[in-house]
């Protein structure tokens, strides 16, 4: 039945697509495809805040293949709020007059578009992906007239879901919920994947993968 409605409400959104070239959109979605990409922005308002760097990183089976990446940095018109800057340490003259040593440097429209392609038939896997899916749709829901239609797996939510199991499984979990610290860096400690410290796209994508890929083997 779950099946049946996805697939009807797939149909709906094609017909609402603007541009014919971009029906790979809605092919069917390849087994075993996973993108995990992650998103640095002026800010954190997805309705008027724009990408700055997107990464994002193909994850097939058990095998996060970093040798099939993104990592793009993208032209802005506008300032990017001193806050964001201490994050990712992205300045406006870092995408106006160089390009970096890692990232490719072009307008939001080339990149979504590279986007796009390189994400066709994959389920998207983030971290707090909520929010990098709403930048990105903010830009092609205007453009395209849809949102992205790829299934989405949150790790954050794989990540609570077996701290609950291992909990029933030793017996420490009572009437109440447990309290699970979600955040970013106590996940990578309590997987004891390694901390790359440097908070840029690219990283956050490849230490994100590598969570995803954990959870995937601790479960089996």
């Amino acid at each position: 039945m779950l099946a049946w409605l996805n697939g009807l409400l797939l149909r709906r959104q094609k017909r609402k697509l603007k541009e014919p070239g971009f029906e790979f959109l809605f092919n069917e979605e390849v087994p075993g495809s996973y993108v995990c990409f992650d998103c640095e922005t002026t800010g954190l308002d997805p309705k008027k805040d724009k990408i700055v760097s997107l990464s994002a990183i193909k994850i097939q089976g058990n095998q996060v293949l970093t040798s099939q990446s993104l990592n793009l940095l993208i032209e802005q018109e506008g300032l990017i709020a001193a806050e964001s800057i201490v994050v990712h340490r992205i300045r406006n003259i870092d995408v106006v007059e160089k390009e970096s040593s890692s990232a490719r440097l072009m307008t939001e429209a080339q990149a979504i578009k590279e986007f796009l392609e390189f994400i066709k038939g994959s389920t998207l896997v983030g971290y707090y992906l909520e929010f990098d899916i709403a930048m990105v749709n903010q830009v092609i829901k205007p453009w395209l007239g849809v949102n992205l239609p790829n299934r989405q797996v949150e790790v954050s939510a794989l990540y609570y879901d077996q701290m609950v199991r291992l909990a029933k499984r030793s017996g420490q979990q009572g009437l109440q919920q447990p309290n699970i610290d979600l955040t970013f860096d106590k996940i990578l400690h309590k997987l004891k994947l390694p901390n790359l410290g440097q908070h840029d796209a690219f990283s956050d994508a490849l230490m994100t993968a590598l969570i995803f890929v954990k959870l995937q083997q601790d479960r089996n």
